[in-house]
């Protein structure tokens, strides 16, 4: 499979993609089958040095043959757009950065649980707690995976008022003997 002839300039970019090293992987492969199909090397030759199937190097050469260079960049993806919009993604990581008790709630970290139930009852978005959970580390937020302790505990008195664990454990003496 032959490619069309080619202009000095688009065989210069095609060679610079080809042995680039700023290049993504897959484009730059992209540009190496077109390149070896250029040169008249077979389609199964650019199958052994990309390792890609027949059908997918054939289609890159086609396309490349059609469009040019703007042909070995990724086509758009079929599936659902994307439905959060660039507002409510600024609102959910705003809202992940303010503490829980800056804004009244009884506690000190939120969860993926508290901050959709947050956002839906303050804000009204509905956004699930798994969104959420892509979200955040997108930005480069970490999230909590269980609550501590933290601060002082409700009883100061604890440790003396609290007695043994179980009636067989013995009881420690605290001075010296």
């Amino acid at each position: 499979m032959l490619l069309r002839p080619l202009t000095e300039e688009e065989s210069t970019d095609l060679r610079a993609l080809a042995h680039g090293e700023n290049v993504e992987a897959g484009r730059r492969d992209r540009a190496r089958s077109c390149g070896r199909a250029h040169d008249g090397k077979r389609v199964r030759e650019s199958i052994t040095l990309v390792g890609i199937g027949e059908h997918t190097v054939r289609r890159w050469i086609t396309r490349f043959t059609a469009q040019g260079l703007a042909g070995l960049a990724d086509a758009p993806r079929i599936g659902r757009p994307p439905t959060s919009t660039a507002e409510e993604i600024g609102v959910v990581i705003a809202t992940s950065l303010i503490p829980p008790d800056a804004v009244g709630l009884p506690f000190g970290s939120w969860t993926l649980d508290r901050l959709a139930a947050y956002l839906q009852e303050e804000r009204g978005m509905a956004i699930k707690r798994s969104r959420i959970g892509e979200l955040l580390p997108a930005e480069g937020l970490r999230g909590r995976t269980q609550e501590a302790w933290s601060g002082e505990r409700v009883d100061p008195a604890f440790a003396e008022t609290r007695g043994r664990s179980s009636p067989s454990t013995k009881h420690r003496l605290t001075g010296v003997s």
